[in-house]
């Protein structure tokens, strides 16, 4: 019958590893962007599933790949969603004091540096991407990976989403808009 692997524990080792691999993607916390990263990494070390950079590495791992260029990427993936998170929180939005059981962002630096936070997370997550590069030279597997991620975060993919889901707050959606929503949102 073969060898049984308990799930649970299988995730959760899986999981720590993605987690030290973001970890060793954050900024440092130093110089006179020290506020900042500060807060940046408040958000990205809040907890988590980070289900998304383990299945991202899982996927990479089905498809025959063994390099560690994938991790920039998982670290970018988490940077992009924790970057959401920051902004969905906003009182602007759906102004959330807790999540995962601790303060947001806004309710401890401050809704200016929440602001900020969320969009360095988004362009940090892009220059940590970019890390691949120097990983895979020339590979134009990583640029294609670069150009979904980045499709996936804009206009087209999650804040097109969110930007329905403001839109229609308190309003009716049609099927297509609340598939629109969960496709680019909340995928």
């Amino acid at each position: 019958m073969g060898h049984y692997v308990n799930f649970k524990e299988e995730l959760e080792q899986r999981t720590r590893e993605a987690e030290e691999i973001i970890k060793s993607y954050l900024p440092k916390e130093e110089g006179f962007a020290k506020n900042m990263a500060e807060a940046m990494n408040y958000s990205m070390l809040s907890g988590g599933k980070r289900l998304r950079p383990v299945f991202m590495r899982e996927v990479y791992s089905m498809f025959g790949g063994t390099g560690k260029v994938i991790e920039p990427f998982m670290a970018a993936m988490e940077m992009i969603h924790t970057h959401s998170l920051i902004h969905d929180d906003l009182p602007a939005l759906d102004n959330d004091e807790y999540r995962r059981g601790r303060k947001t962002t806004h309710a401890v630096y401050g809704e200016p540096a929440a602001i900020l936070a969320g969009d360095a997370l988004l362009n940090y997550a892009f220059e940590t991407a970019c890390k691949a590069f120097e990983l895979e030279p020339g590979d134009q597997t990583v640029a294609r990976a670069f150009t979904i991620l980045a499709k996936k975060a804009g206009v087209n993919g999650m804040i097109g989403g969110q930007v329905v889901d403001v839109e229609m707050t308190g309003k009716q959606m049609s099927g297509d808009q609340l598939h629109f929503v969960y496709e680019n949102k909340t995928g």
